[in-house]
């Protein structure tokens, strides 16, 4: 099929068809290698690809740039400069910079940077908008790509703002409360998280039980599901102002968009093009879009209204809360999790405790721990030893001494018992069934009362309440507290005695 294809490429048979066809053969690696080897015997057939470039016919000329790109030859390179610089069709010209993404074009950007000035200033109309804003998104990709961005640096610190924070669901109110101890500081809880008016900002920032910090910006808390309407609106917003107050340097800003609707894929591909396209033109490119290299986020979420919620979520700003989290394994617990399971038990922790986590993974539950109730001596035990390799990079990017064993639990012993265990208990998932996990609760509580004293405390965070309260009764434990975390999930805190 490939060989065909080409031939009758090379011998002028429906050329235009057969460079289509031939495109989505090679999307998968092997017809591409067939390919790729098949030019690679015949300097014909690079000469040949070449010339369809000189093609009377504009989408042959565009299907024939866009193949170029996909088989990534460095011959093709300067065929492809040159023939973007020729070119008339205004349809066709963001074909050449697609294809030349592929390549090293860093000769090529003063060209770029020139053009990108040219399509600045040239008047758009009803026929040419598309076009010009396409070949603008493409070379302005280019360049970025090539040189990147010259990131500014946040320094807004004490100017006033209205954030959201995003939490747990079910435990809002933790994270008001701490806001509530923060001066310049006014929270309400909503259902999705706090909502808080500050000129504070350096002081929320460190808070561990919020997974998201967002921005609104007054004029543009809401627009419209209609892309061109929507970057209006967001233009005379106050969006510029707040970045360039927050921020040392010059525009431009480079932003992307997140849709959060229930549009088709498609739909949300076209709108955000159309919207970026519309925001950059009318913010005069102080603003530019860069999918994949940005300085803020805009998100738009569908309300109910059929209208979108909008909100900004600012790069610049740096979340080191939980840079110590360098390695992870697939079951390990979001650090934010953790962090809100140590905020709802620290009243049942005690500071110089000797803290024992039977099922430790990558360190996790102790270094949250840690961060809030100090422990005398803590102790992380796992099966796995590759987490326990983890976990040890993990603790020593916290700053932390946690004495880590790989070993089963149920096969470790120890010359003093601890006042605590705190612990994320593994749950059904990959080759491990739920009669596995029933077994593995059934043998921790029986094993646990071996490794307390009189009267210590578990804390464990759970996915099997059934088996918690069946068990801990069975083996004379005493549920003190027992905290719903996530209701889809069905997960539990539980405090033991």
């Amino acid at each position: 099929m490939i060989k065909t294809l080409l031939e009758n490429i090379m011998n002028g048979i429906d050329v235009r068809q057969n460079l289509s066809q031939l495109r989505q053969e090679i999307k998968e690696t092997n017809p591409k290698s067939e390919l790729l080897e098949l030019i690679g015997e015949d300097d014909k057939f690079i000469d040949g690809i070449k010339d369809l470039l000189n093609s009377e016919d504009a989408k042959t000329r565009k299907n024939a740039a866009l193949l170029m790109g996909d088989l990534g030859i460095e011959d093709f390179c300067a065929s492809l400069f040159n023939a973007y610089q020729a070119e008339v069709q205004m349809f066709v010209k963001s074909a050449y910079l697609t294809a030349l993404k592929s390549f090293n074009y860093f000769d090529y950007l003063p060209d770029f940077k020139n053009r990108l000035m040219e399509l600045t200033e040239i008047d758009l109309t009803i026929e040419n908008k598309k076009h010009v804003e396409e070949e603008m998104r493409a070379l302005t990709e280019l360049i970025v790509d090539m040189e990147g961005i010259v990131a500014h640096k946040f320094g807004g610190f004490n100017e006033a703002y209205d954030c959201i924070l995003l939490t747990n669901r079910l435990h809002t109110n933790v994270t008001e409360a701490q806001l509530s101890e923060i001066s310049g500081c006014d929270a309400r809880c909503f259902n999705a998280g706090v909502e808080v008016k500050t000129n504070n900002l350096y002081n929320i920032l460190p808070i561990r039980t919020y997974s998201e910090l967002l921005f609104t910006i007054r004029g543009m808390k809401n627009c419209e599901m209609d892309a061109i309407p929507a970057a209006l609106t967001i233009s005379k917003s106050d969006l510029l102002t707040v970045l360039k107050k927050a921020h040392s340097g010059t525009t431009p800003f480079y932003f992307r968009v997140e849709i959060k609707s229930k549009m088709p894929l498609d739909k949300k591909s076209i709108f955000a093009k159309k919207f970026s396209s519309e925001l950059e033109r009318l913010s005069n490119r102080e603003l530019l879009n860069s999918p994949s290299n940005y300085e803020f986020e805009i998100r738009m979420i569908e309300n109910k209204l059929g209208t979108f919620n909008v909100l900004l979520k600012f790069n610049t700003i740096k979340d080191e809360r939980f840079s110590y989290r360098i390695e992870s394994i697939s079951s390990s617990i979001k650090p934010v999790n953790a962090a809100l399971l140590v905020a709802l038990a620290k009243d049942y922790m005690i500071d110089n405790a000797r803290v024992l986590d039977p099922f430790c993974g990558v360190g996790t539950m102790l270094i949250e721990r840690q961060k809030v109730v100090k422990a005398n001596t803590s102790y992380g035990i796992d099966i796995l030893g590759k987490a326990i390799d983890k976990a040890k990079i993990n603790t020593e990017a916290a700053g932390q001494i946690i004495h880590y064993i790989n070993r089963d639990f149920f096969d470790f012993t120890h010359e003093y018992v601890f006042d605590e265990i705190f612990t994320n208990m593994p749950s059904a998932i990959g080759r491990t069934t739920e009669e596995d996990i029933y077994e593995l609760y059934k043998k921790f509580f029986d094993t646990a009362k071996n490794f307390l004293t009189q009267d210590g405390t578990i804390i464990m965070y759970s996915h099997n309440r059934n088996y918690v309260n069946q068990l801990a009764s069975e083996n004379r434990f005493t549920i003190i507290k027992e905290i719903e975390i996530m209701d889809k999930e069905e997960t539990f805190l539980f405090v033991i005695r």
